[in-house]
């Protein structure tokens, strides 16, 4: 009898691959612009999300999908922005994956957003390699972290589409070297377009929101 050998990890990459594929199909018929967040843990992902779905309604119909190891806590905060929340908690999976995506969109009508933001589970190793569907692939990084993010974590970064630089009102305090980490992403992410902004104080926010916005109508008008 021929036996075949299938890597598990090679099988699994296969499945969520197939899954994301539907995800993206069943999210441009809706004519809905996706984002996939990631962070380190206390970068100010959710931070962000919070305010830019505040900030964007009505012009912009957000919801959220929430990804953590434990609790909701990150979702009923962000239901406070008026948006439709739904947590996945992960257990001991430190990411996201499709097929979680597609059960969690479920509990939301696609039909009711324009925008839909995947805030992912806070780590830059286990999520860079897994497509969930979306359109846009964010990776947030905070001055406080260090110039030296996107060196250290360079497989996450050359797969962004756009990298958010946050807290830049903590700048001076954290001795952030501002040129420094603008090279550093143009050496492992020159494809990204860089947004540096902070949710304390508004700076540099409605650049991002006009991004947004802007891909948002696109996408609504085909």
């Amino acid at each position: 009898m021929e036996t075949t050998v299938v890597p598990i990890g090679q099988s699994l990459k296969a499945k969520n691959a197939a899954i994301a594929r539907e995800n993206r199909e069943r999210f441009h018929a809706k004519r809905l612009l996706v984002l996939n967040v990631l962070s380190s843990p206390g970068a100010g992902k959710t931070a962000l999300l919070e305010r830019t779905l505040t900030d964007l309604l009505p012009r912009v119909r957000g919801g959220v999908i929430v990804g953590d190891l434990a609790t909701d806590n990150d979702a009923q905060r962000l239901r406070r922005s008026g948006a439709p929340a739904v947590q996945i908690t992960t257990g001991v999976l430190c990411h996201l994956e499709a097929a979680m995506v597609a059960r969690a969109c479920e509990q939301l009508d696609l039909d009711a957003l324009d925008l839909l933001l995947i805030e992912n589970v806070g780590n830059l190793v286990c999520p860079a390699t897994y497509d969930l569907g979306e359109d846009i692939r964010v990776v947030l990084f905070s001055v406080t972290e260090g110039e030296d993010k996107p060196l250290k974590y360079p497989v996450v970064f050359k797969n962004a589409d756009i990298v958010v630089i946050s807290k830049i009102d903590m700048a001076d305090a954290a001795a952030f070297e501002r040129e420094m980490a603008l090279a550093n992403i143009r050496r492992i992410a020159p494809q990204a377009t860089v947004f540096e902004n902070s949710v304390r104080t508004g700076v540099g926010l409605q650049e991002w929101y006009d991004f947004l916005v802007s891909r948002a109508r696109r996408h609504a008008n085909g």
